[in-house]
C-alpha cells in the first residue's frame, strides 16, 4: 500500500465524521426561511473528521458566531475596558500570544501559557491540568470572573457596568435577540459566554498540508514523510499522546461514548529530587493533592504548532527545535536557579518518555512532519479576524 494511502485509511480508522444535516429552505416562507438561515450550522469537515459534539444548551448558528466574534475582540467586555480574548489569542499565532506567560488587564501575569484555541469544539478538558473544566463555557468563567490572577476583571461590582456598555451599543441588543430567541432577558453574563464558546468552537483548522495530503491534493518531501513515519511509529512515540485527528490525546466528539481524560508528566522539572514542580504550576496535582498527579498536565494539540512557541505549560520552551531535543534526551535538566533539577530522573514522569537520542536527521524530520501541521489558511481566514478592526 503506498504510504499516503496508508495514512488516510489510519486517519479515517482514528475518527469517522458525522454528516451534518442541511435543513432545506426552498419550500420555507421568506420570513421564516430567513429566521431558519440564522439558526442553521454547517461544520464542512473533511472525511477524517468528526462532527464535534455541541452542548445542547448552546446549539450553534451563524449569527451567535458572529455575536461571539465581536464580543472576543472587544475590550469592553474586561473589567477596565483595556483587554479583550483576542489580547491574549492572536489570529496569526494560532490564538496564543507568543508570550511565556500572558498579561491580564491589570497587570497580572497568568501562571500558564496562553492555549491555541484552534479545534476546542473537540477538547475533552480546558486549561492545562484542570479536569473538572470539561466545556468551553465552563472555561469562560476562568479569564472572566478569576481573581488569581486577575484576567479580564469582572467582578461583582462591575458586572453591570460591563453588560451595559453592550446594551448601550445599537449593534449588540438585535443580535443577542437573534442569538437567544427564547430567553426574556437575552443579554446577561451567561449569554455572553455562550456566545464567545460559540465563536470557539467554530475555530476549526483542518485544512494544513498534512489534512490535503491525507485526501490526496498534496505530497510532502522525503524528509515530511520521514518525519510523519516516525512521529506515528514506536521509536518516536509521539502518536501516543498527539495520535488522534487533532494531534493530541483528549478527544470528545458527536458519537463519542468512551471519553479519557488524560494528563502525563513529561519530565519537564524535577526541582528538589522527589518530583516537584514549581509553584503554581504543579499540574493535576493542584486538583487533586495526589503525588502521581505532580507534573502532570494535558497534551495539547500539535496543530500550528509551529505558530504558537513558546512551548510547554509555562512557556519555558522557546522553540521546536529545543522541544524535539528534549524528548530526544528523555526529559529537561535545569541547570541553575530556583527551578534546577534533572527532570529525565522525575519519578512522576510518564513511562512513555525515555531517552531516544534521535540523529541529527531524525531532528529535522520530525521538525519538518511538524510544520506540515500549519494550516495558513485558518492562521488568515477573515471569518475568525477582528470585526473592529476598520474602526481602531
Amino acid at each position: 500500500m503506498h504510504m499516503r494511502e496508508e495514512f488516510f485509511e489510519r486517519g479515517k480508522a482514528m475518527m469517522r465524521r458525522t454528516l451534518g444535516l442541511v435543513i432545506g429552505l426552498l419550500a420555507v416562507p421568506m420570513g421564516v426561511a430567513a429566521e431558519v438561515a440564522s439558526t442553521v450550522w454547517s461544520w464542512n469537515l473533511p472525511t477524517h473528521v468528526p462532527e464535534p459534539r455541541v452542548p445542547a444548551d448552546n446549539p450553534m448558528s451563524a449569527v451567535k458566531v458572529e455575536l461571539g466574534r465581536k464580543l472576543f475582540y472587544d475590550t469592553r467586555l474586561s473589567g477596565n475596558g483595556t483587554m479583550s480574548c483576542a489580547s491574549c489569542h492572536h489570529q496569526s499565532r494560532a490564538f496564543t500570544d507568543g508570550r511565556s506567560l500572558s498579561v491580564g488587564s491589570t497587570g497580572e501575569r497568568t501562571h500558564r501559557n496562553a492555549l491555541g484555541l484552534a479545534n476546542s469544539a473537540w477538547h475533552a478538558t480546558y486549561n492545562w491540568a484542570n479536569p473538572a473544566l470539561v466545556s468551553l463555557e465552563q472555561q469562560m468563567e476562568i479569564p472572566l470572573f478569576g481573581d488569581d490572577p486577575i484576567e479580564m476583571g469582572v467582578n461583582d461590582a462591575n458586572r453591570q457596568q460591563v453588560l451595559d456598555r453592550f446594551r448601550n451599543d445599537p449593534i449588540y441588543p438585535p443580535l443577542f435577540r437573534q442569538s437567544f430567541p427564547d430567553d426574556d432577558e437575552p443579554l446577561n453574563m451567561a449569554t455572553v459566554i455562550k456566545a464567545i464558546a460559540a465563536f470557539q468552537r467554530s475555530m476549526v483548522s483542518v485544512d494544513s498540508r498534512y489534512d490535503r495530503y491525507l485526501q490526496g491534493k498534496e505530497t510532502l518531501s522525503a524528509s515530511e514523510e520521514r518525519g510523519m513515519v516516525l512521529f506515528f511509529g514506536e521509536k518516536a512515540e509521539c502518536h501516543h499522546c498527539h495520535g488522534s485527528f487533532n494531534f493530541n490525546d483528549q478527544v470528545v466528539h458527536k458519537k463519542s461514548r468512551l471519553v479519557e481524560t488524560l494528563f502525563h508528566n513529561n519530565g519537564l522539572y524535577n526541582v528538589d529530587g522527589k518530583g516537584g514542580y514549581p509553584y503554581p504550576n504543579r499540574g493535576v496535582f493542584e486538583s487533586t493533592a495526589k503525588p502521581e498527579d505532580m507534573g502532570a498536565f494535558r497534551a495539547p494539540s500539535l496543530r500550528n504548532v509551529e505558530a504558537t512557541a513558546p512551548y510547554m505549560h509555562d512557556g519555558s520552551v522557546a522553540t521546536l527545535e529545543e522541544v524535539i531535543e528534549q524528548y530526544s534526551q528523555g526529559g529537561k535538566v535545569t541547570t541553575s536557579g530556583p527551578n534546577q533539577g534533572d527532570g529525565r530522573l522525575n519519578p512522576h514522569k510518564s513511562g512513555l518518555i525515555s531517552r531516544i537520542d534521535f540523529t541529527e536527521e531524525e531532528k529535522a524530520d520530525l521538525l519538518n512532519f511538524l510544520k506540515t501541521l500549519t494550516d495558513e489558511g485558518f492562521l488568515n481566514d477573515p471569518k475568525f479576524s477582528d470585526p473592529w478592526s476598520h474602526s481602531k
